[in-house]
């Protein structure tokens, strides 16, 4: 009992030391990252800074959405080249291309992850892109 007690607190130990640091804690009740089996699940970031919205272009809010999950990618000890899986949240379609111009600066190096983009009727603050990711750690 004593053995499989040590055991589970290990893993919980473990499982609370994968979560992002306060600097990167959303608003609402989610973790910003959860690592389990050597991937990291990261939330749908939206393009804050210093908890107010990016409002300046939408070139800008998704540079600075890219930006938050490169940092929540770091708070892992992990990079771009990490990512296995994205998905983009869009309230206009007309933006796909400039998603793109900008996704490309921020995935550069060879094999790009797997990718949906889907467009939606509203996103979280008056976001204009929400950006989600699966990284996985490479043994």
């Amino acid at each position: 009992m004593r053995l499989f007690l040590t055991v589970i607190l290990l893993c919980l130990t473990h499982w609370l030391a994968a979560q992002s640091p306060p600097a990167t804690l959303p608003t609402a009740p989610y973790s910003p990252a959860v690592e389990a089996n050597g991937f990291v699940f990261i939330s749908g970031q939206i393009g804050r800074s210093n908890g107010k919205l990016v409002t300046d272009s939408f070139e800008a809010e998704a540079h600075q959405v890219l930006k938050n999950v490169g940092q929540v990618l770091v708070d892992h000890k992990l990079s771009f080249s990490d990512v296995v899986n994205v998905t983009i949240y869009l309230k206009d379609m007309k933006r796909y291309d400039a998603t793109n111009a900008v996704y490309r600066t921020y995935f550069t190096t060879g094999r790009l992850p797997a990718r949906v983009c889907v467009a939606v009727t509203d996103l979280p603050a008056g976001a204009s892109i929400e950006v989600s990711a699966v990284a996985v750690r490479k043994p």
